[in-house]
C-alpha cells in the first residue's frame, strides 16, 4: 500500500510542468533572436542609404572642384534648383535614393554662398517607414575655391 506521504506520489506532474516551462523559456529566446535579427537587417539598410548618400554629395563636391571655381559659375552650375549639373545629379540621386522626389522634402539642395561654400544635403524616405516620418538627411559642406 502507498501512503500519502510517499515522495514519488508528490512529484507526479512536476516533469511536465518543467517541460512546460523549458518549452515557454525556449519560445521567447527564439523571438527574441528574430526581433534582433529584424533589427540588424533594418539597421544594415540605414547604413546602405547613409553610405549612398555620403557617396553622392562627395561625387557633386568633385565634380565642383574639377569644374570652373569662380563663385557665379558654381552658383549657376550646382545650385539647386536650376543648375545644369544639379538637374543631371538629381536625376542620379532619385535613382539610387529612395523615396527622392524634386520639389519635395526629400529634394537633394545645393547651396553655394559667396565665399564658395557649398553645402550639399542629401534627404531620402526609407522604404517600410510610417506615414509621416521625417526624412533621413545626410549634409556636407565644403569649401570651393
Amino acid at each position: 500500500m502507498i501512503s500519502q506521504h510517499d515522495p514519488a506520489r508528490q512529484q507526479s506532474g512536476m516533469i511536465l510542468i518543467e517541460a512546460l516551462l523549458a518549452i515557454l523559456v525556449f519560445s521567447l529566446g527564439i523571438l527574441a533572436l528574430v526581433g534582433l535579427q529584424a533589427a540588424a537587417v533594418k539597421q544594415s539598410a540605414d547604413a546602405k542609404y547613409r553610405t549612398e548618400a555620403a557617396l553622392l554629395a562627395n561625387e557633386i563636391i568633385g565634380q565642383m572642384w574639377v569644374s570652373d571655381r569662380t563663385t557665379s559659375v558654381l552658383q549657376a552650375n550646382f545650385n539647386s534648383p536650376g543648375g545644369a549639373t544639379y538637374v543631371n545629379w538629381l536625376g542620379r540621386v532619385s535613382g539610387v535614393l529612395p523615396g527622392v522626389v524634386a520639389n519635395s522634402p526629400t529634394a537633394p539642395t545645393i547651396a553655394i554662398d559667396a565665399e564658395g561654400i557649398a553645402t550639399v544635403t542629401v534627404a531620402w524616405n526609407a522604404p517600410n517607414e510610417p506615414a509621416g516620418t521625417p526624412p533621413h538627411q545626410y549634409v556636407a559642406i565644403a569649401q570651393i575655391r
